[in-house]
């Protein structure tokens, strides 16, 4: 579950069946929420520090929002003393293979592609052809870019 804010509405989702969290900022009660019931939290960070306090909690991969402000030259400049860090930049991530090149280039572990990827048609709707073709022509080019990372 994506843009959840606070550990009651973690908690809700994960009753509901989610097997992961994603949030837009780091927040410790979705945190302690997430740790009881072993399920996978992506927190959203803005700042060394809250990455930092991130990986204290034991998260593994850190999301780097909003990426489009920080670009991938600021995950290049922060794994340099810091290699173990990974993220995953959300927000300024593209289907293409000039961003996804871009921002696995500077050491990114991953990528959350949301509104560029779910488009939709003239009348409002989710255009799911256009999305399942992106889909795939995005999955190809990261699959491309893997054996070169």
């Amino acid at each position: 579950m994506g843009s959840v804010t606070d550990g009651g509405s973690a908690s809700f989702y994960i009753q509901l069946g989610a097997d992961f969290v994603v949030t837009p900022v780091f927040r410790k009660d979705i945190a302690n929420v997430c740790n009881r019931r072993n399920i996978a939290y992506f927190p959203g960070c803005g700042s060394l520090s809250e990455i930092a306090g991130a990986e204290e909690y034991g998260y593994e991969i850190i999301k780097l929002f909003p990426g489009a402000i920080y670009g991938p030259e600021f995950i290049k400049l922060f794994r340099a003393p810091q290699p173990w860090t990974s993220i995953m930049p959300t927000g300024g991530v593209s289907p293409t293979l000039e961003s996804l090149t871009s921002w696995f280039n500077a050491g990114s572990t991953c990528v959350g592609i949301e509104s560029k990827l779910f488009v939709k048609n003239d009348k409002g709707k989710f255009d799911l052809l256009k999305i399942e073709r992106t889909t795939k022509e995005c999955l190809a080019i990261i699959k491309s870019l893997k054996n070169k990372f």
